[in-house]
């Protein structure tokens, strides 16, 4: 597979990662992840300035876009850099306005940077299901229920809802899909920071007035769509953080000491670095497919690959983030390294829109697997 980058998505990679190196340094990332907000309002301005909200939102919306393959390369340069603004939440948020339509003004919002999304999906109970839904709609879109690690909930000014008008609680038909303000009457959200420096939230809604997006008790398709698109970006992000996380374990064992000799000397610490690039690479390979079929008009395409590499990337990270982390010894869960950060990253990474074995499920259960095998 060619892995080499157009001219202009190289460009966007190139701008994103000058001001990363100059202005979101690891120190800065730590001061900002500390602070009260635990995101910064001038990183934000930036990728606005920048383009990157802009990036996904089709043309007609001030946006330029983007396909899945653009999004990678920011997504990228994003897990590269660890940042924690609120970007993964509000372009999964617009990909739901997108796929739903009816929605140009608020996409317009978001392609100028006023307008921060959350997408409140999972429940308690739920696990990685996102079609165990007990948050209930009545006939007039008013919403009840309670919604579980909503990723930069506290920080969203509008949450996109999944909740349930009809059918059980496991059931795919009946399931709703809302946009409800964050200053709506019957809305509490409870903020928090995560292991990995981002910020979630648990959000209550009490009767909290929503607008419906697409067909009542029919959003179900665009809701397992632009979770695939979601899953993918957070491939890309893994990949990103997986680079720096390799060249960081890699410049150590250059210069740790041990015996008078670098210890990137021992052969068998060579094999160890050799087995995390195979796995790297192999989950390069995965993510940047997915990228590619997540906007396929065969749905069962889109599921068998999005989640292959799930399931690859999953594994690689947890590998090479556990590599990482021994190669470095004891220092390499300190506050102090960048490598226990990344590897906390990567590890949330693996957890959101669905961990590994719950992917590996689902591409079991795709139709032509068992007599294929």
């Amino acid at each position: 597979m060619d892995f080499t980058f157009k001219e202009e998505q190289q460009q966007f990679a190139d701008a994103l990662r000058r001001w990363i190196d100059k202005d979101y340094s690891f120190e800065a990332r730590k001061k900002i992840v500390h602070s009260d907000a635990g995101v910064s309002g001038q990183a934000w301005a930036t990728l606005v300035e920048l383009g990157m909200l802009a990036l996904p939102v089709p043309e007609e919306q001030g946006g330029f876009n983007g396909s899945a393959v653009d999004m990678m390369v920011v997504m990228q340069e994003l897990g590269r850099g660890l940042v924690v603004e609120p970007y993964f939440a509000t372009v999964l948020g617009a990909q739901f306005l997108k796929l739903a339509g009816g929605q140009e003004a608020m996409l317009e919002r978001v392609a100028a940077g006023e307008l921060k999304l959350a997408c409140a999906l999972g429940e308690q109970q739920a696990r990685h299901a996102l079609n165990d839904v007990l948050t209930a709609a009545d006939p007039a879109g008013r919403i009840t229920g309670r919604k579980a690690v909503v990723l930069h909930g506290g920080q969203a000014g509008a949450f996109i809802v999944s909740a349930r008008s009809g059918g059980g609680q496991y059931e795919m038909d009946g399931i709703s899909l809302y946009v409800v303000p964050r200053d709506a009457a019957g809305v509490r959200v409870s903020d928090y920071r995560t292991i990995d420096g981002q910020r979630a939230a648990t959000v209550e809604f009490d009767g909290a007035q929503g607008t419906l997006l697409g067909v009542r008790g029919a959003g179900w398709p665009v809701l397992e769509a632009a979770a695939d698109y979601g899953a993918s970006l957070l491939c890309a992000e893994a990949i990103g953080a997986m680079d720096a996380i390799f060249a960081a374990t890699l410049e150590y064992l250059k210069t740790r000491q041990q015996f008078g000799a670098p210890i990137g000397k021992f052969q068998a610490l060579q094999h160890r670095m050799a087995d995390m690039f195979i796995h790297l690479e192999q989950a390069r390979s995965l993510a940047m497919l997915a990228a590619v079929k997540v906007a396929s008009q065969d749905e069962e395409v889109r599921r068998r690959v999005v989640s292959a590499a799930k399931v690859r990337v999953g594994q690689a990270a947890r590998f090479v983030g556990q590599q990482a982390v021994q190669l470095h010894g004891g220092m390499g869960v300190t506050d102090e390294l960048p490598a226990a950060h990344y590897f906390k990253r990567l590890a949330m990474i693996e957890l959101t829109l669905g961990d590994a074995d719950h992917h590996l499920q689902r591409f079991i259960a795709q139709p032509g697997f068992r007599e294929a095998a």
